[in-house]
């Protein structure tokens, strides 16, 4: 469900800013509103619900993907110290979540002001996961496809450690989940990007609507397991 939801923030992203010519700036601004608006229907639920997190997530990973642009192509920055800029907010964040609650672990989270380091954290994340995706394509060199193959397998050694490893699994984690946007932000522009320069050429509105799809149908799945697991807590 990450990594949908993480190519379908590139796809919308790329949709808004690019397809129909708002900008980034602008961009910025519409995904702003949106990732307020559900940021505050979840921070304020008296439960948990499948789609109010998930909403915020995806309203993450396209915001990140607008902030990165921005970052990247409108100030200049390039991708390299893009990265840089947001790996270093991405630490920070993580360093001052570490020092007032002694750990990094995201399940349970309970008190409001613990959530609101988790979804900086995450918004960093999916931010630097745009700029690191666009690093590898237009500074390393690698094509859209060879990208996502990378970051993929990033994240299949992170999984064989999590099984047959006693590492950290709180680290581990959170690889893994830095790693899911660049392997969504390649692979989403992989399907929306020109057949000349290594993408399927799908377009950004139809690969935005496959993903949309796809993530209502795994909210669906998600809300109907979660409520048979309130129902009957053994399993």
């Amino acid at each position: 469900m990450k990594i949908i939801a993480t190519t379908l923030g590139e796809t919308l992203g790329d949709f808004i800013a690019q397809t129909l010519g708002l900008g980034y700036t602008v961009g910025i601004f519409i995904t702003l509103a949106f990732f307020v608006v559900v940021l505050a229907i979840q921070l304020f639920a008296k439960k948990y619900v499948p789609l109010y997190f998930w909403l915020v997530i995806i309203a993450t990973t396209t915001l990140g993907t607008e902030i990165s642009d921005f970052m990247d192509r409108s100030l200049g920055l390039g991708y390299t110290y893009g990265s840089l800029i947001l790996v270093v907010g991405l630490i920070g964040t993580l360093a001052l979540w570490y020092a007032k609650f002694k750990n990094l672990q995201v399940h349970p989270i309970f008190k409001r002001n613990k959530e609101i380091f988790f979804w900086t954290a995450v918004l960093f994340s999916n931010s630097l996961g745009t700029a690191f995706g666009d690093y590898l394509g237009d500074v390393a060199g690698l094509s859209y496809l060879v990208g996502a193959l990378v970051t993929a397998s990033i994240i299949t050694l992170v999984i064989v450690l999590h099984y047959f490893t006693k590492l950290n699994q709180i680290a581990l984690f959170w690889i893994a989940f830095v790693f899911t946007r660049p392997f969504g932000a390649t692979f989403g522009d992989f399907l929306t990007k020109p057949l000349d320069k290594g993408g399927l050429d799908l377009g950004t509105l139809p690969a935005s609507i496959i993903s949309i799809v796809l993530m209502s149908i795994l909210i669906y799945i998600s809300h109907k397991q979660h409520k048979i697991k309130n129902i009957h807590p053994v399993l």
